[in-house]
């Protein structure tokens, strides 16, 4: 699994013009927005670890965690992170898992951030998104399970 981690001050995702995730954190506030790709040997244990990750990755202010603020988190499906670039310049997307497998595994995650405790947002697997945030600082961050 890869876990692209953005540091917002806010951040909607829409499918055909509905807003299905929104998280915006009180004035002043942070939250995440998590793009997260799976590959075909992922597992609901990598799920659960890497949103234990995400959960205490200190890249909010003052250098404190989403746990340590009950920042929200959205979390976006997006099998392009898994893509193969080393070898054209047509990405490959083989090492993305199919949806069969994938769609459960994104769940999992949302299900692990909120049994730790976590407000989270989500997009829907498979629908074309259109994503909208403001990147806090920027901070961004690449965690892979």
């Amino acid at each position: 699994m890869r876990a692209l981690v953005q540091r917002v001050t806010s951040a909607a995702v829409t499918v055909d013009g509905e807003e299905v995730g929104r998280i915006s954190p009180p004035a002043g506030g942070q939250g995440l927005l998590v793009l997260l790709g799976v590959g075909h040997d992922d597992d609901p244990i990598a799920a659960s670890n890497l949103a234990r990750r995400v959960w205490r990755l200190r890249i909010l202010d003052d250098e404190k965690s989403a746990s340590d603020v009950d920042a929200p988190v959205l979390v976006v499906s997006q099998f392009t992170l898994m893509a193969d670039t080393r070898r054209s310049r047509r990405p490959s997307w083989s090492p993305a898992a199919p949806r069969a497998v994938a769609e459960p595994l994104v769940d999992a995650f949302g299900a692990a951030l909120r049994e730790l405790g976590a407000t989270v947002e989500v997009g829907r697997f498979g629908e074309h998104m259109q994503v909208s945030l403001v990147n806090d600082g920027p901070v961004t961050v690449l965690l892979e399970s």
